[in-house]
């Protein structure tokens, strides 16, 4: 694909992602495209149609600010700032449901696409997902804390 064709396919999938065009995201994509982000893996339309589809529920003001895209000869590198509201039920990794909190979030991310055929085939997203629990009102916790005078791997 020519670099100009490969901006093209990225900014129409900005701007469906931005409309909350789920159809339109997915015609971006090739039958058999992948895509990878921090909560997992997403194979072909009706996996990729379901990541989206959680996303959008949740969040459904989410909007994408787009900063900056390399157009290399493959991958094209997208530098980006999503931002939403938390309004309804979201699907966290391992299966748990965050119901409604209300809160705002922003989160800077990347994301790399690999085109062919002047659709996405691979596409990877790169975000910091404990920024994004916690904006959410979450918080890390340990299964075990180390007994008092137990030594830590980094000691």
């Amino acid at each position: 694909m020519r670099m100009p064709d490969a901006r093209r396919l990225k900014q129409r999938l900005h701007d469906a992602f931005n409309r909350h065009d789920l159809d339109e995201v997915i015609q971006c994509h090739s039958q058999d495209a992948v895509l990878v982000t921090p909560a997992g893996v997403a194979e072909g339309h009706e996996q990729i149609a379901s990541y989206y589809e959680d996303l959008f529920r949740g969040f459904p003001d989410m909007c994408m600010t787009v900063w900056h895209t390399i157009l290399c000869a493959d991958p094209a590198v997208t530098e980006w700032l999503l931002t939403g509201t938390h309004t309804g039920p979201f699907l966290l990794p391992g299966g748990q449901v965050l119901e409604a909190t209300g809160r705002q979030v922003a989160l800077s991310g990347t994301s790399t696409c690999s085109v062919g055929n002047d659709k996405i085939i691979s596409h990877r997203i790169y975000l910091d997902q404990l920024e994004l629990y916690t904006q959410l009102g979450g918080r890390l916790v340990f299964d075990e804390q180390p007994s008092p005078g137990e030594r830590r791997a980094e000691d």
